[in-house]
């Protein structure tokens, strides 16, 4: 999976302009769908397997967008101001190269602080295009961009950019791979807009309409020195979500999500997140309602241009996925 996810985290894909993602997804998912296309928003739906007697229709969703930036004003000098696109802090700002969708480049500047301990707002920073007036900037007000790091593979510990959400998305292609036969008809969502608002995947279900609904997202860990109190940590298998600031999971399929896991001998942890949510916030309350879950891949250092995640947690996401789609799932 470790070539997968260089593929889709070095895309550039800033939220409400994922088509280079998306043209990539569905050039690795091509062959084994039973069905693919794009709607209105900009998802990517891939259909496969035909629901049985005892089957049920499920949405599985990972979002393509990914965190960055958008032109606000451009000054005589040619430096860029910028607002932030999604969950952006300053912190993580400072001396970092941007990627624009035309494919200019820029470095993020500050103006001067009175000390080494201050951290200006994003209304302070700038990113320079390496020009020296208004008329050779490349990019214009509007243009969007997301942040550049390389991905470094340091053995099972991966490091990039765009972990969130590509993580989601590299497990949701390896499942379509490896599906056999199963009661269940499925709806694989590489959703659109997830950092602004679930968008993507709030009109996606509403036209798929499923019996269930299940986001695989990323999730922050308690694993560092004086890190927030949390139970999750990276190596120590896929988190399954019981709930976050944007829903509570369906006990049933949390309980389902569990019994398959010990059954199989994979390892998982249970998740509770005090700040933010997914896709399955947005599934969940669809039309009269889904029963939803979500299954995390825990990741270090959410939001910032070097996410890192462990290929072991991946692989048990997928291995849990392909058991729990095999039988029957109860929802009571």
């Amino acid at each position: 999976m470790k070539k997968l996810l260089e593929q889709l985290t070095q895309a550039t894909g800033p939220t409400g302009y994922e088509g280079e993602v998306r043209e990539l997804v569905k050039s690795l998912v091509q062959e084994f769908a039973d069905e693919i296309y794009t709607d209105v928003m900009g998802n990517l739906i891939v259909r496969k397997g035909t629901r049985k007697e005892s089957g049920l229709k499920i949405m599985l969703s990972a979002h393509i967008d990914e965190i960055g930036v958008a032109v606000t004003h451009i000054d005589d000098n040619g430096y860029v101001r910028f607002t932030n696109l999604g969950g952006v802090r300053p912190t993580t700002c400072y001396s970092g190269r941007v990627k624009f969708t035309n494919g200019t480049i820029g470095i993020i500047g500050t103006e001067p602080v009175k000390s080494a301990t201050e951290v200006h707002p994003l209304s302070k920073l700038f990113i320079d295009v390496g020009v020296s007036s208004k008329e050779e900037v490349s990019v214009e007000v509007g243009d969007f961009g997301c942040f550049m790091r390389p991905f470094v593979d340091l053995g099972y510990r991966l490091v990039s950019k765009a972990m969130d959400d590509r993580a989601g998305a590299a497990v949701l292609i390896e499942l379509l791979k490896q599906i056999g036969d199963s009661p269940h008809e499925f709806y694989f969502v590489f959703s659109t807009q997830e950092e602004v608002g679930l968008r993507g995947a709030k009109t996606a279900a509403y036209r798929i309409n499923p019996d269930i609904g299940i986001a695989l997202d990323v999730t922050l860990t308690g694993d560092t020195p004086k890190a927030r109190t949390m139970d999750v940590s990276l190596g120590k298998g896929p988190a399954i979500k019981v709930k976050d600031s944007g829903m509570i999971a369906s006990p049933a399929l949390v309980r389902s999500f569990c019994e398959v896991a010990e059954s199989n001998e994979i390892p998982y942890q249970m998740e509770v997140l005090v700040g933010g949510t997914t896709d399955a916030a947005a599934i969940q309350v669809t039309r009269v309602g889904v029963p939803t879950g979500c299954i995390s891949i825990p990741c270090r250092y959410v939001h910032s241009p070097s996410e890192m995640i462990d290929l072991h947690d991946m692989e048990n996401a997928v291995k849990l996925l392909v058991a729990m789609s095999q039988d029957p799932i109860k929802l009571i």
